[in-house]
């Protein structure tokens, strides 16, 4: 590791005051970011029937949130090391709550993709915000390590605790009830912040160069629109020119940091084999888990006709294991090593993984359930761990963009995992077999056959029905060992180059 990069502990810091009352304010953003991600999901059937979008509009409501997100995360992350981290987090906040109440009042299509757009820009500052401040926070790297145990945990708890609020609403209210539960608890963050968080920013940051978040953005969204593009349609002309100027413009992006004096994104933090080892094994992890997991919500639906609170529910386990294992994986890590950990959970997820391939539709709960556990268990070993190797390789004062950099791996991954493994689904399901009479909008998703089957004679409805769920299982069974095989090279890539990393015990 180079000198410029190796984190320097400043003299006569000791453990600030209030440090863990700060830390429920940050650990309130991550919640709300986390639900965020999963209620609209469950909403999305309600805002088609309302809003009467097209099918391009649909998607983009869907797509576009994680579209800014991912391209303004490196950005945002430095923005905030620039003009103070306390900063941009409170009025990412503020605009988070805002934004949140355009979202629940759209009356058209257009105005819903708008409103997704820029709850996207308000979410960009707030998950790099809440880890950097956590490294000026606790400068103990035992108490850190458990702070960052406690910030990854909450976010495992508020991806399981979505689909549970948003079934319960969208059963009593209308769906945009999921978009102003945001209100009521980024008020108390932004109160409670003010007085709690302490303000941090790099000293002499230097300019923050527009045309490096031109870059950046322009980059990220067209290579994250080509893979979902692709996945959605397959290789048309649109997602390989896309692709080819997202990644024209990241070259870019990548030239100009090594030119400015005070880059944008220091590309010299990847000169630590650590710090590499642990974004790529959170892209890994995040390619391999994603899109199973999108999948495997509608399995508990459409195949097993399980409600949307009771499916919610069902994944419960994977949340209450990643949440057990964050709060000691930090405490596990120095008593054996950061390669052990890291490379045994995601060996451990990769076996569970596995183990999925041999479901059916009627597979009974404990199989599931027991895999899930797994699952949450090995995520919050590796996730913890690698998120407190990332923050430990690189000085304070640039702590936000590497936080960012994290994050992106997370959008990046989760992309290429829905189109990786969602192509592999999709593309076993549409082959299904259907009785005469099926209309071609039932080759299109499982959700568009149940949909079908309402308007169709029984005689034909449940053939139809059973052949698209074997189908639709069959596509879910090959993901799971797709995902598997990438866990498990993840595993392997993590022990090879998280060699010798070890948290810092001082």
């Amino acid at each position: 590791m180079t000198s410029a990069i190796r984190p320097q502990t400043p003299v006569g810091e000791g453990r600030r005051p209030g440090r863990w009352l700060a830390l429920s304010v940050l650990v309130l953003a991550v919640l709300l970011v986390a639900v965020d991600a999963t209620v609209l999901g469950l909403a999305t059937p309600y805002i088609s029937e309302d809003l009467a979008p097209t099918g391009s509009q649909l998607l983009w409501i869907g797509d576009v949130y994680s579209f800014v997100l991912a391209g303004l995360l490196v950005s945002m992350g430095s923005l905030g090391d620039r003009i103070g981290r306390k900063r941009i987090l409170l009025y990412g906040a503020a605009a988070f709550g805002v934004v949140s109440v355009l979202n629940a009042y759209a009356h058209t299509p257009e105005v819903m993709i708008a409103a997704r757009a820029l709850l996207g820009v308000a979410g960009a500052t707030l998950m790099p915000a809440t880890l950097a401040l956590i490294r000026n926070l606790f400068h103990d790297p035992r108490e850190r390590s458990l702070a960052i145990g406690v910030w990854g945990a909450t976010a495992s708890a508020g991806t399981a605790v979505g689909p549970i609020l948003g079934g319960l609403l969208l059963e009593h209210f209308w769906w945009g009830s999921v978009f102003l539960i945001n209100l009521p608890v980024m008020a108390v963050l932004v109160v409670v912040g003010i007085k709690l968080l302490p303000e941090s920013r790099t000293p002499e940051p230097g300019p923050w160069d527009l045309t490096s978040v031109a870059l950046s953005l322009a980059g990220m969204i067209g290579v994250v629109y080509a893979v979902k593009e692709t996945a959605s349609h397959g290789f048309g002309a649109s997602a390989p020119a896309a692709g080819l100027l997202g990644a024209a413009a990241l070259y870019l992006f990548v030239r100009r940091q090594f030119v400015l004096p005070k880059p944008l994104l220091d590309m010299r933090l990847f000169r630590s084999r650590g710090f590499s080892g642990a974004v790529l094994a959170d892209l890994l992890t995040v390619l391999g888990l994603s899109g199973l997991v999108f999948f495997l919500s509608q399995y508990f639906q459409l195949v097993q006709g399980r409600r949307p609170f009771e499916a919610g529910l069902a994944e419960l386990p994977a949340a209450i294991g990643a949440v057990a294992a964050g709060l000691i994986a930090g405490r596990t890590a120095r008593r054996f090593s950061v390669r052990s950990v890291v490379a045994g959970g995601l060996s451990a997820i990769g076996l569970s993984l596995a183990a999925l391939t041999v479901i059916g539709q009627s597979t009974g709960y404990p199989l599931l359930g027991a895999a899930l556990l797994v699952v949450g268990a090995g995520a919050g070993f590796s996730f913890t761990v690698t998120a407190d190797v990332i923050l430990s390789s690189v000085p304070k004062e640039q702590a936000g963009a590497a936080s960012a950099v994290s994050e992106t791996a997370y959008e990046l991954g989760a992309a290429l995992g829905i189109a990786v493994l969602g192509s592999i689904v999709t593309g076993v399901y549409r082959d299904f077999p259907a009785p005469p009479g099926t209309p071609a909008a039932a080759h299109e998703s499982l959700g568009s056959a149940v949909e079908a089957a309402t308007h169709m004679p029984a005689a034909t409805a449940e053939p139809m029905l059973d052949a698209a769920r074997e189908a639709f299982v069959n596509g879910l069974t090959l993901a799971a060992g797709a995902g598997a095989a990438i866990l498990l090279s993840a595993s392997a890539a993590a022990w090879l180059m998280l060699k010798n990393q070890q948290l810092d015990n001082s």
